[in-house]
């Protein structure tokens, strides 16, 4: 029977000397637990997303240093851990000092070698360099480390050798992407299987929480067990990393699966957690963990309110100021950060102007109450006059022949002022005085499109929904009444009422006008455009609509297309507005936008690089459309 420590521990990016103190702490409770084996996360000394951090030599040298210090502390047991490997004498492609992605294995003060490698550590052998990681621009991966040194990949990755109680054990060390190897031209874990037999596999892991992903790791690593018949530990950490536009939250979720594929144990999800498992005997044989498949609204719920949490305590902020508007953004956003820091460090502000109902001024103070929450009435019709007023009355003077003129301000412009004078004027002041800052309250389905104001309400230090669909946004708020609060601290109103900015008398609420968003139909146009692996076109959205299928594909309400568009025009109108709007102005809002707290598959900033290029229309779309016009 071999015993194993499954250490969850949470990562702090950028800490080398926080997240050794809590391993040298977690290995003397191990230990004091006759465990056998002590298995951390990929990156536990550094942190995994560290930007170009990773080209300070003084850090790489820092790294090394508590890594011995880990390695010395492996008296009585085997200590597996990642962190940078680092070759001083070779260089990267890059020119600088050859890195590693590396898992270490050390025993009784010493490093545990592998047969044929050149390094007394494990290195990550798949790289990947889709969403938010970006492995290759900092790493060398054992496939280049193969090619240079004229081997196959498979002579150098070997089982690591340990003795317990006398007697050889192998394990079958990969780190990370290692295991997702489906899209790969080479699997590492079958590559070490067949080196066999192997008594355990270790996969240690930096993996950010991503909305359904634990059901599918759970699939893919229960299957590698049961068809490899080695029993699989899965390490990965919690915690909050960032690279610098995305914010993702770690959620661990550390399982040990045994030989025929079942969860045998699992940490809690968002909790640092030392598991305890014994292997190798019929202990566990009855004692399969049951692990429901993923609720998606209450892990949204989890992981934003832990987001914000672990987000506020990294930059030192302890208060907010949200602005509330009647709305459903701005009250989800209320109730989480309420959740997150407690009502007592939240201050709400109201900021009507001359186009903002009783109802949603009622709505707003009626969340305030609800929440318990410090609540303030700034009303801003004076401000945004004045301002009007200087730009249309102050003379516009050309200098070089002394000509006046004066600049008009359209309605439109007037609506762009009252959303700067809240985020601008109010809430940055407010924010100041108060002693926080304030939070940009767009949802994803706005800034797909830029339907937000650039320096106005897009402005705020962290965008919590910025991830969430509209939909989503609707939801979330129903699961805040029921399950967290147990009541209706949301108003009903806020859910009732259309979305409207209410910058204009064309957006009365009290008049059913709102916004020019159909949100059933558009939370999932905008999808396809930029979550989908396969990200989808105009030419795509287009074909569909000619073979009657889009509503199918997008995966909105059958029917609904042909609901709200009367005609093909009338179709191509909307698409093509929104499309502009997506990969034009949109982008421009984008870049500028706070950092977002990613929970999708694809969220805004890092995760969705984007370049500042003319909006473009296929070939093939446009002789589609001119078919669908011209009734052929």
């Amino acid at each position: 029977m071999i015993r194993i420590a499954l250490s969850q521990l949470e990562v702090i990016p950028g800490r080398p000397d926080l997240n050794t103190a809590t391993m040298m702490a977690l290995i003397e409770k191990a230990r004091s637990q006759q465990a056998h084996i002590i298995i951390f996360p990929e990156m536990a000394i550094p942190g995994y997303l560290l930007g170009d951090t990773w080209e300070q030599r003084a850090y790489l040298r820092e790294c090394e240093e508590f890594g011995r210090q880990v390695i010395a502390a492996s008296t009585g047991l085997s200590v597996i851990f990642g962190n940078v490997g680092v070759d001083w004498e070779k260089r990267g492609n890059d020119g600088r000092v050859r890195k590693y992605n590396a898992l270490f294995t050390a025993q009784n003060g010493r490093l545990c070698s592998t047969d044929k490698s050149p390094y007394p550590f494990c290195i990550k052998t798949l790289h990947p360099n889709y969403r938010e990681f970006d492995d290759t621009r900092h790493f060398y991966s054992l496939r280049k480390l193969a090619q240079d040194m004229g081997k196959s990949i498979g002579e150098l990755l070997q089982p690591i050798n340990i003795t317990i109680d006398g007697k050889l054990f192998k394990i079958g060390g990969i780190l990370c992407e290692d295991g997702w190897s489906d899209d790969y031209s080479f699997d590492p874990l079958a590559a070490l299987h067949a080196k066999g037999p192997l008594d355990l596999v270790v996969n240690i892991s930096s993996s950010p929480f991503t909305l359904g992903k634990n059901n599918k790791r759970n699939r893919v690593f229960s299957k590698q067990a049961r068809v490899t018949g080695v029993p699989l530990a899965y390490v990965n950490n919690v915690g909050l990393q960032n690279n610098g536009k995305t914010v993702y939250t770690f959620d661990g979720s550390s399982s040990l699966y045994d030989a025929q594929g079942n969860i045998v144990a699992q940490c809690p999800s968002f909790q640092p957690d030392l598991k305890i498992v014994d292997i190798g005997s019929n202990a566990n044989a009855s004692t399969a963990v049951i692990i429901p498949e993923t609720q998606e609204i209450g892990s949204i719920y989890q992981a934003l309110t832990y987001g914000v949490n672990n987000f506020m305590q990294q930059i030192g902020m302890k208060k907010v100021v949200i602005g509330v508007s009647g709305g459903i953004d701005s009250a989800v956003n209320a109730a989480l950060f309420t959740c997150a820091v407690g009502p007592e460090n939240i201050l709400l502000a109201n900021m009507p102007s001359i186009y903002n109902s009783q109802t949603t001024k009622g709505l707003s103070e009626k969340l305030a109450s609800n929440l318990g929450c410090q609540y303030t009435i700034i009303p801003i019709q004076e401000t945004v006059n004045h301002t009007v007023s200087q730009i249309t009355t102050s003379p516009i003077i050309d200098l070089k022949t002394g000509q006046e003129s004066k600049l008009a301000v359209s309605s439109f412009m007037t609506e762009n002022i009252q959303a700067r004078d809240r985020s601008g004027r109010i809430l940055a002041g407010l924010s100041a005085a108060f002693g926080g800052g304030f939070t940009c309250n767009a949802n994803k389905t706005e800034l797909t499109v830029g339907y937000s104001t650039l320096y106005g309400d897009q402005a705020g230090f962290i965008a919590a929904i910025g991830d969430l669909w509209k939909h989503q946004v609707y939801a979330l708020g129903q699961y805040l009444n029921a399950h967290i609060f147990q009541s209706e601290v949301i108003p009903q109103g806020i859910f009732d009422i259309v979305p409207s900015a209410e910058l204009s008398s064309e957006q009365a609420v009290d008049e059913g006008k709102g916004d020019p968003l159909i949100y059933p139909y558009h939370d999932y146009l905008f999808r396809s455009f930029m979550e989908w692996w396969n990200r989808a076109t105009p030419e795509d959205i287009l074909t569909w609509y000619a073979a009657d299928e889009l509503d199918k594909q997008l995966g909105c309400k059958i029917g609904l297309t042909k609901q709200i568009f009367a005609t093909p025009e009338d179709f191509i109108r909307d698409l093509e507005r929104w499309w502009k709007l997506y990969t034009g102005m949109g982008v421009a809002k984008r870049i500028q936008a706070p950092p977002i707290l990613a929970i999708s598959r694809r969220a805004y900033g890092f995760d969705h690089r984007e370049a500042q290029n003319p909006p473009y229309f296929t070939s093939a779309y446009r002789k589609l459309k001119s078919k669908l016009l011209s009734g052929r």
